[in-house]
């Protein structure tokens, strides 16, 4: 199962997706919140508890089908918490008086199934990144070298994934092992540079970094794939290699053009172009 946000107006909710049976589900008490208008947590619990008490009284069927399942809470911990999926839950909403109830229903109808759309026709995923970069003023070489590097990205964790790294942890320090042998500086490093605080490293790379790093990521998965490598050690390995092979690119490329790859460039603010008088 993969957590992952969704937002309703300024309201963060909680889902789990369910690859085996193709289904979101959502933390009731965040749809709560969103319905009450209520960002305090222990309110919208008190709420929610007591609407399950009532609804169970009455026999309402909803309360019986909400499953728990494990979600990151308030202190970063997962946590088991109340879930439904969007049948239920729209359900569910009619039980809550609110103007935000109808909203919230075509909100469902919408994030719940876009990802059951996308795994029938990959396609829309696809199409629908696209329009997001342009909307954010990336050009479409950008947008190309962006998706290019993500497919290469996903071949590489699916390798990973595949001979023994499972745990979150081991994929950070894998990506960060190659990064900092391609570009001589940690992720951390790299995004304290470009100004960056949560936001994604990649979403702000200049195209060469983008080059760069999918070059790296390239290497390390086929020097893997030809090593057979295997957990934590062997695939470090195979990762400062594929680093290394990016690195000399990156060298010969900057002797030769003068210029610096790394770069604090971002996208995080509209660029200011100067002319020349």
């Amino acid at each position: 199962m993969k957590n992952t946000l969704a937002f309703f107006e300024d309201f963060k909710i909680r889902r789990v997706y369910d690859e085996k049976q193709e289904i979101w589900y959502f933390s009731v008490i965040d749809i709560i919140g969103a319905l009450t208008k209520q960002k305090n947590f222990q309110t919208t619990r008190k709420y929610w508890n007591k609407l399950k008490e009532r609804l169970k009284k009455e026999g309402n069927e909803s309360v019986t089908k909400c499953h728990q399942l494990k979600m990151r809470a308030e202190d970063g911990k997962m946590r088991l918490t109340d879930t439904a999926d969007p049948e239920t839950l729209l359900r569910l909403i009619q039980s809550v008086p609110s103007p935000s109830a109808e909203p919230i229903k075509l909100w469902l109808a919408k994030v719940g199934y876009e990802r059951m759309q996308e795994i029938a026709d990959p396609e829309k995923s696809i199409n629908r990144a696209r329009e997001n970069w342009k909307k954010f003023g990336r050009s479409e070489k950008w947008i190309q070298q962006r998706m290019m590097g993500q497919e290469t990205r996903n071949k590489l964790t699916d390798y990973w994934s595949k001979h023994q790294i499972t745990r979150k942890e081991e994929y950070a320090i894998l990506t960060n092992i190659i990064h900092q042998e391609w570009s001589g500086i940690s992720i951390k490093e790299h995004k304290i540079l470009k100004g960056l605080k949560s936001q994604n490293l990649r979403n702000h790379m200049t195209e060469a970094e983008l080059i760069f790093t999918a070059l790296a990521e390239l290497s390390s998965r086929q020097i893997a794939e030809t090593i057979n490598a295997k957990g934590m050690v062997e695939n470090k390995i195979a990762g400062v290699k594929g680093g290394r092979i990016a690195k000399k690119a990156k060298l010969e490329l900057e002797a030769e053009s003068g210029k610096k790859v790394v770069s604090k460039e971002n996208y995080l603010l509209p660029k200011i172009v100067e002319l020349d008088d």
